[in-house]
Formats: structure tokens, sequence, C-alpha cells
């Protein structure tokens, strides 16, 4: 749900998709099955042999904003602890379940989508320190992604640590993040279970495998890792108070063995005298092995601007929360990462251009002056690494990924400046600096599966992208499918990028199944990513689409906010604008269209089957942000009024009630058949925020309960989506794909009567 969620995304979620793709040797079969699927489609009528749905009480709470009347029916569901909430998901989850159960298709779809996930490995989470070679990997079979150990880059492997199979903790958990120390000896982990993303921090030693005393809770929100000291006898890491979950958190500092209890705080909330820190802000400690210096970030809630201060790194341990700090950016430098080497800062700021240019500042000087290394330019500038004698700047051109390099010395006055070569237009999923300058990176695009490949320094004998054995081989064939990039004209007359994956053969006719995704928030990107289960999608002649609206960060910081509180309506209109644009060039129709959106996107989804329910056959609404006047009530609420404004703000609240999905349901409307998935741990966005949504189509459309539902799907063993196991992961897709099928008039998904 926040702007962190990208980051884990990347580096814990997306571990777990493997990289295959199969031929389309049924496609014919299926092709003739959809086109007589879709000539009866008009008539279909098959419905589910359900009861109506589990009753919903209706307890009215009136809220008065700016002198507007909101009536609440759904207030009582904000208690989640309560028997009556929990009785009432448990029958909703029920009755969904018995209601997908009769879906023929289910059952053979969810083996396809488990074959697809276990044709390969996958890995990620690069870690180089000290000659080793830190990683997680999962192999078929497996449920969840275990951490890996190898001497370098290509030496012998071992397995580190199994989150499922831990020994004296019986249950399943998920590894949220991980550190190293400086030699390697040691790992700082964060285990949470059930997709709570409730991080208990742990220490690990390497040589045994075994773990230390430390065992600190409350630690979930370090998933940038944490600090360790450069003698290894310890580590800075974030906390946050027991009552709290992103709000009121503090960097404290800890020594191996001592009782974290003991632990003093550092930096952040209500500890440093001379710097006051806001209820949202989450701060960090960063310590370089190359830098005399400690660097402090702080994220202001979801916003994108952050904030930097610095203190000798060997005043931590002897000043404590006495150090004193050098503020040396600030929100309006409009500085969006940072990072340091030696007496360097160097960082990104969108201050003077959208697309962002990368700033050089010396900490020797006492006046804050950035000097320009990067210019702005056509590229959207995204992330920096450091590796050996140059920095690296990982960017956006035209929806795939590039990287430049910025020679960190000088020649009279400005750096060498060069492009790196990489193998195919796609996705850098990861960027890992190695010793001697090299880079190990996580490469991929839409049809093109994940490679791990060594960028070499340049001047090497051979400074081509070698690729290493981190996943096994798995054989390849992309011949049936494409993937294109269009521009799309919204209702403005802005262009929007559309992305489109298909099968070569499927005819252009209208009636391909069709999915319609949209996210747009935190100016995030959504780049080429290969996904092996899409290809049980892509086998029955179906398409998948991204519309990348604005409130993301596709073309720069302009683009998110041209989709930002005031302006929020647009990521709306741009998903309509590609639902149409699909429909005109007849990749889909109406009656074979479907839209999803989850967290944030689901914003965009509910607006749009709320404005336009005549473009789509159906929807998902996952783990979705549905109430926008409530949200910020939750404990995650506060950082998200940066993105999504506040209800006590005038202008704010009118954008946001305008959007508010479960605000804009009515009574009688013919909205889409809708299948809204949550989980029952979701610490981002709380259950009760989509099942109000699912409530509020329930009672607009009872009458519709067996041929254009409104089911909630809860995973009570699941929350945001991180930490999630492939099984749960691949059981709500199979769900959400009969779902939609059934509702495209597929014959294989018709209920039996």
């Amino acid at each position: 749900m926040t702007r962190l969620s990208g980051f884990l995304s990347s580096c814990c979620q997306v571990l777990l998709e493997l990289s295959i793709v199969i031929p389309l040797l049924k496609q014919k079969a299926s092709l003739l099955a959809l086109c007589l699927a879709a000539s009866v489609n008009g008539a279909f009528a098959a419905s589910l042999a359900q009861p109506p749905y589990p009753a919903t009480p209706l307890k009215p709470v009136t809220d008065v904003y700016h002198g507007t009347a909101v009536v609440d029916p759904y207030r009582w569901m904000e208690d989640m602890k309560s028997a009556e909430f929990q009785t009432w998901l448990r029958a909703q989850a029920d009755y969904t379940k018995a209601g997908l159960a009769q879906l023929p298709g289910r059952a053979a779809l969810r083996e396809r989508l488990g074959q697809l996930s276990d044709a390969g490995e996958s890995t990620g989470g690069y870690k180089s320190v000290a000659g080793q070679l830190f990683y997680m990997k999962r192999a078929p079979g497996q449920n969840q992604s275990r951490l890996w150990l190898r001497a370098g880059v290509e030496g012998a492997e071992r397995e580190l640590l199994d989150p499922n199979n831990i020994p004296g903790e019986p249950g399943k958990h998920a590894i949220d993040w991980y550190t190293p120390s400086p030699d390697g000896k040691r790992l700082a982990i964060g285990l949470s279970s059930g997709g709570s993303e409730n991080s208990v921090l742990r220490v690990l030693d390497v040589a045994s495998g075994k773990f230390l005393s430390e065992a600190i809770a409350h630690t979930g929100l370090n998933q940038f890792g944490v600090a360790w000291f450069k003698d290894g006898s310890g580590f800075a890491y974030n906390r946050h108070p027991a009552e709290e979950r992103y709000n009121k958190s503090a960097v404290f500092l800890h020594k191996l063995g001592a009782d974290p209890a003991q632990d003093a705080p550092l930096f952040g909330w209500e500890v440093n005298a001379q710097e006051k820190h806001a209820l949202a802000d989450l701060p960090y400690v960063y310590l370089s092995k190359d830098s005399r210096w400690a660097l402090a970030e702080v994220l202001h809630g979801d916003a994108v601007e952050r904030s930097y201060w610095v203190a000798p790194a060997e005043d931590l341990l002897k000043k404590g929360a006495a150090t004193p700090w050098r503020r040396i950016i600030r929100p309006e430098d409009k500085v969006t990462e940072a990072t340091i080497s030696g007496d360097q800062i160097y960082a990104l700021s969108q201050k003077n251009a959208s697309r962002r240019e990368l700033l050089q500042l010396d900490l020797r000087l006492r006046a804050t002056l950035f000097r320009p290394l990067l210019p702005a330019g056509e590229s959207v500038l995204q992330d920096i690494k450091l590796a050996g004698d140059a920095v690296y700047v990982k960017a956006l051109d035209a929806g795939v990924s590039k990287l430049w390099r910025v020679e960190k010395k000088t020649s009279k006055g400005k750096p060498a400046i060069s492009t790196v070569a990489l193998p195919f237009e796609g996705t850098l999923r990861e960027i890992s600096p190695l010793p001697g300058g090299e880079l190990l990176v996580l490469h991929e695009g839409w049809t093109q599966p994940p490679q791990s490949l060594v960028l070499m320094k340049p001047g090497a004998a051979d400074a081509s992208a070698r690729r290493v054995n981190l996943q096994k081989p798995v054989a390849v064939d992309t011949s049936g499918v494409q993937a294109e990039r269009v521009m799309v004209k919204s209702h403005d007359g802005v262009m929007v990028p559309l992305s489109i994956m298909s099968s070569k053969s499927a005819p252009r006719d209208g009636k391909r199944p069709t999915i319609l995704i949209g996210y747009g928030a935190y100016g995030s990107t959504q780049e080429p990513r290969f996904g092996a289960t899409r290809l049980a999608w892509l086998e029955r002649g179906g398409v998948t689409a991204i519309c990348h609206v604005r409130g993301g960060g596709e073309l720069g910081e302009e683009w998110h906010r041209g989709g930002h509180i005031l302006t929020k309506q647009n990521t709306v209109s741009d998903f309509i604008a590609c639902a149409e644009y699909l429909i005109a060039q007849k990749y889909a129709s109406p009656a074979t269209l479907a839209g999803t959106g989850g967290s944030a996107g689901g914003i965009t989804i509910g607006g749009a089957i709320t404005q336009r329910p005549d473009l789509f056959a159906a929807a998902q609404s996952a783990v979705s942000l549905s109430d926008m006047l409530r949200m910020e009530t939750t404990l995650n609420g506060a950082p998200n009024i940066a993105e999504f404004g506040t209800v006590t703000n005038p202008a704010h609240f009118k954008s946001m009630y305008a959007l508010s999905p479960v605000h804009r349901v009515r009574d009688g409307v013919n909205y889409p058949a809708v299948i809204v998935t949550t989980g029952a741990n979701d610490p981002r966005v709380e259950a009760w925020i989509p099942a109000k949504f699912a409530a509020r189509l329930q009672a607009a459309q009872p009458e519709r309960y067996a041929s254009k539902p409104a089911l909630l799907r809860v995973d009570f063993e699941g929350g945001h989506g991180m930490g999630s196991g492939v099984s749960q992961r691949l059981d709500e897709t199979a769900d959400v794909w009969s779902f939609f099928l059934w509702q495209f008039g597929d014959v294989g998904f018709a209920p039996k009567r």
C-alpha cells in the first residue's frame, strides 16, 4: 500500500515468480472453444446454484465533512476483532468458496498454474559481502523462497535458512528482509508469519546456521535493512511502538547479546531535541565501509521527497541521541534518493526536472551546494548504485531500463558519462555491486525470463555482460508470444502508455478474454516483468494489458502529480481510455474484458467500474483502498495522507469523496461481476476496507447474486501479499481467472446446474 510496497515487491514477493515460457501447443483448441463461447456469450445465463448473499447488518453512522453529510452503514466492520465482524467475514468467505467450487474449469486451471510455477528456479535479493553472495531462491515444489549462500558469484552454494522449517519454531514464516554484517559472518533477518509483515528481528550465525539470542519485535519497517557497525558487534535499526505500525518510529542502537529492551534510541520520533519529526516520518541510518560519515534518511510518510542528515559515524556509539546531526537535504530539495561514498553525497533530485537529475554534494564544504553530474533528459532517473570508481544510475526510457555510468573522478570539472549495454530491452530488477567494480544484475522482459548477469567493469578484457548460473537453465520458447507498447489518447488529449501481451496467432476479432491492469500511485512504475503463470492465460488465446495511468512515475514526477489528490480522476480516466482502446482495436469487447487493480489500484478499478460499468464483464478489486474517507483512521492512514489527501482539507475531501469506490456505488446499476479479494492479516489496507466495498456492491444489486455476483474472497493466513506462499497466490489466481472466464461465457467454466 505504501511506497515501501514497491521495494518489497521487487525484493521479496517477485522472487517467487518463475522464468519459463512454453510453446502454445494447445492454443488452437482453446481458440475454437473461446470463439464458440463468445458467440453465445450474450445469451449465456448459467448461474451459480447459490442462495442469496449472507446477511449484512446495516448500522448507519453519519459524518459531516465540511457541510456534506456522509452516511456509513458499515462502520461496525471497523472493529475487526469483534465476533460479529469475524462471523460475517467467515460467512462471506465460505459463500465465495462454495460458489467458485462450482466452476468446472477451475481445477484444471489451478493445475496448469502450478506446472508453470514449478517449471524452473527463481532467485533474487542479491547481497555481495566479504567474497560471499547471499540470495533468496525458490526451487520447484517449494512454497516459499529460502535463503542461500555461495562463495562468490559462481562458487559452491549451500542453503542457510528455510523459513518454513526453523528448528524448534513451528509454523510458516516469511523472510521480510535481511542484511549481512560487513565480514559476512552474521545476518540480521526479519521474520514474520501469516503475511502480517510483523517482522521479528533475528540474528543468524552464518557458519553454524543457528540463531543468536536476539528476538526484537516491531521491526517490520526495516525493508531497507539495518546498519551494521563496521566491526560487526551490533547495528542500528528502526523500531516502532507496540501500539503503532507505521508511525512514531525511531532508530535504535543494538549490541549483540544485549537486552533489546535496553537499546538506546538514536534518531527519530521524540529522540532529538534539535530535530522535530512528524508522526508519519520513517527514519533510517546507513553506514558505509568507505565513509567516516553516518547518513540518516527520513521518509515523510508516502511523500516522494525525503530528508537527509549526516554525522560522524564514530559519534553514534559514543554520544547516542546526543549525536550532532547536520541536515543537508530538505523536502524542498525534492530528493528522491541519496547515497554516500567517502565525503560525497550522490542524490537524485526532481526540483528542476520532472525526470530528475543526478547531483553531487561535498560534505567537506559547510555550505549545501549541489553540483550536477548527470543532467535531466528524456529518461526518468530511478535508482543509484555505487560500484568501484563509478556511480551507476538506473533509468526508465520509453518503458524499458537504461543504465548510465558516471565516473566519480572528473576532468575539467565534468565526469565521463556512458551507457551500459544490456542484452535486450527489459527491466533491471536488481543491481548489486560486486568487488572490483562489477555489477550483478537481474534482467527480464515481458517475454524474456529473468537472467542473472555480471556487467563487467569498463576496460576489462571482455566488457560484455556475462550470464551466471544463479538459476537452473530452463527451456524457453517465446516465439508464440508478443509484447507491444502503444500510446492511447485519454480524455484530455494526454497520451497514456499501454503495454499489451498476447499470442501472436490470436485473431483481432474482439472476442479475446482480456485482463486490463492498472495501479497509478506513489510515482511507482509498472515495468516489463516476466510471469510464467501469465502463460496459462495467453495459452487460452487471452490478452493481458497494463495501462500506465497517471499517478505512477513512468513519465516522471509530472506524471505522478497528474494523478495525485486533486487530479486523481485522471488515474481513472486513463484506465477507462485504455479499456476503450482495447475494445476499439478489437482485442476484446465489453463481454470479454475484465479490469483489475490492487491496493492503491483499488481506486483505479473502483472508479472505472462505477463510472463506466458498461465497459467490463468482470473486475477484481484486490486488497484495495476502497473507502478513501476512512483510510486515514487506520494505523497506515497518516503516511498515506501525502499521497491521497486528508478529509480535514475541504478541497481534498471533495476530490476523495468523488472517487471513493464504496461511496460511488449506486443502487440498481448493472455493475460487472466483481470479486473482491483481501487478506485477514493485511497491515496496509485493513480487511474491513475491501469488505465494505463488497457489501455495498451486494446491496446495490442483490437480485444478481447468481449471475453477476459481488464476491468477497478472504485469505485468513494472508496479508497484503508480502510473505504469501506460492500456493496461496496460485489459489487466488485460479479463483479470479476462473471467475473472469465464467463471466466471459467460456463454456468450460459454466457452473454445473
